[in-house]
């Protein structure tokens, strides 16, 4: 196989890599694009910002390789790499189950070999591409701030990027070997989730339980970690000192980052097109079987069918299912500070009333979406002998009833402690849910909902509207359970009258 050949694939892939990222930040039309790059730059401006105020303190008494310096930068390089890791393990998945173009693949004269080997390569590529453009504000910032020698710390970045993408594939490969084609699927988007917010979960947790406070930076340079934490001459410090520009320690994380890529491609390569058409053949035959699937027939109000039609697709969807289990465990660490101030009174509680607020307007933002605009047989729906109004409320009967499950339990207990701050997270959670749902209302677009990832480039003022409102809603919770009435009042009223210049601003207000 030539050269060339498997540089023109190399450039095919990136070409696909590089249209799928352009689709969603920029995706639609030229106005939106501009739109999209503006925005996206005024936020780099202001993480930049945000990297000056704490670098700039931090460059004053100098960045020295203590063990305080060490367990802060390796704990920000393990969060950061839990996440490339979860990127990482959906990408291979997604490489399996849900690329097109294995036919192609395997009827051109090409080793198939060869040509996922590139495959796996572009995803190494791409894990290493998100490291370094996670931490280029801080980088940026040392370099005008401390000399150019801090551009070094790209190369590491890049070797966590490998590092994340080898372990990835390697884990996937022997998730199917173990599991199975079938449950490979579903497990591994399962674990992309957990990994993604098991560490931030662990260090919020340890904050909370040693501290009594969900800082995370806090329990990183804390007395009690770094008493407890090994030597500065122990090679647990190699990534995090090979951050810091130390020669040894990053060219050893480079070549054992390029030696396990090199040594997962060699083992997992070959195997690949046997495992991607198994893969392939169990989603035609799952497809076949729920064809001739037969049920009994009842009788049931449309209503209790349409919310059982939203549960079912949601729980039968991997990809759907690692989207939203990733904001369900975010609430781990509120019920963690929950059962840590058990007894301590309502002001221990407040702290708790933001989270589980914000928590579940993201959340039923996002399930609004998959009801509302991610129907995949809306003609289906709306031939139906059901008037329109009755489909509407119960797709969001279906929404606020997966918040409401989620949220119950904290709920419950906090109740317990605390009825009238129980009731103000429950006020809090069911308007900033409403709130969310209604938006994705205002703002639907027909999609499928395989564009779940996607559905941000949709409309920029609902993405932006569905944020503020629920940062807005948590913050009049939070007042209100601290008993500032007429401040969480203010604020309730700025989200109210927000919300009225977006519903004017939708598609259909316009429309009529």
């Amino acid at each position: 196989m030539s050269f060339a050949s498997l540089a023109w694939f190399a450039r095919h892939e990136i070409r696909l890599a590089w249209r799928d990222a352009s689709a969603i930040l920029f995706g639609g039309s030229l106005k939106r694009r501009i739109i999209g790059g503006s925005v996206l730059a005024l936020l780099f401006g202001f993480f930049h910002l945000l990297a000056y105020s704490f670098v700039s303190a931090a460059l004053r008494d100098g960045i020295v390789p203590d063990l305080r310096t060490l367990t802060l930068v390796t704990g920000c390089a393990l969060l950061s790499w839990c996440l490339l890791l979860s990127q990482a393990i959906e990408s291979v998945t997604r490489a399996f189950y849900a690329r097109g173009d294995l036919d192609l693949i395997l009827s051109s004269p090409m080793p198939a070999q060869s040509l996922f080997a590139v495959r796996i390569a572009g995803i190494a590529a791409g894990a290493s591409l998100m490291a370094m453009l996670l931490a280029t504000p801080v980088i940026d910032v040392l370099v005008i701030l401390d000399g150019p020698g801090w551009l070094l710390s790209h190369l590491a970045l890049s070797a966590l990027g490998i590092l994340a993408a080898a372990v990835a594939v390697g884990t996937t490969a022997a998730l199917f070997r173990l599991l199975g084609p079938v449950r490979t699927r579903s497990v591994a988007q399962v674990v992309a989730a957990i990994v993604g917010a098991a560490f931030a979960i662990a260090i919020q947790a340890a904050a909370i339980l040693s501290f009594d406070d969900p800082s995370r930076l806090g329990v990183l340079t804390s007395d009690w970690l770094v008493s407890r934490a090994p030597s500065a001459e122990s090679i647990v410090w190699l990534p995090a000192k090979a951050l810091l520009r130390d020669p040894a320690s990053l060219a050893v994380l480079l070549l054992a980052s390029l030696a396990l890529l090199g040594a997962v491609v060699a083992v997992v390569a070959p195997g690949f097109a046997s495992q991607a058409i198994a893969a392939r053949g169990t989603a035609l035959a799952e497809t076949a079987a729920q064809i001739r699937k037969r049920t009994v027939f009842r009788a049931r109000p449309p209503a209790r069918v349409l919310r059982e039609k939203e549960w079912v697709l949601l729980r039968r969807d991997p990809w759907l299912i690692s989207q939203t289990l990733m904001q369900i465990l975010y609430l781990l660490p509120a019920a963690l500070l929950l059962w840590r101030s058990f007894g301590e009174g309502a002001n221990a509680l407040a702290v708790l009333v933001p989270v589980l607020v914000m928590a579940s307007g993201q959340l039923a933002g996002g399930l609004a979406w998959l009801a509302v605009s991610g129907e995949d047989a809306p003609d289906l729906v709306q031939t139906a002998p059901i008037a329109p109004r009755q489909i509407v409320r119960a797709k969001i009967e279906a929404v606020l009833g997966i918040v409401g499950i989620a949220v119950a339990p904290i709920i419950v207990v906090v109740s317990v402690l605390s009825l009238e701050t129980a009731l103000v997270a429950a006020g809090g959670i069911a308007i900033a849910a409403a709130s969310a749902t209604a938006i994705q209302l205002w703002f639907r677009s027909q999609a499928r909902r395989s564009q779940f990832r996607r559905r941000q480039t949709s409309s920029r003022i609902a993405t932006f509207a569905e944020a503020f409102s629920s940062i807005l809603w948590a913050c009049a919770a939070a007042f209100a359970a601290q008993g500032i009435w007429p401040v969480a009042i203010f604020t309730a009223g700025l989200c109210g009258l927000m919300l009225l210049g977006v519903r004017a601003m939708s598609p259909r207000a316009t429309a009529t």
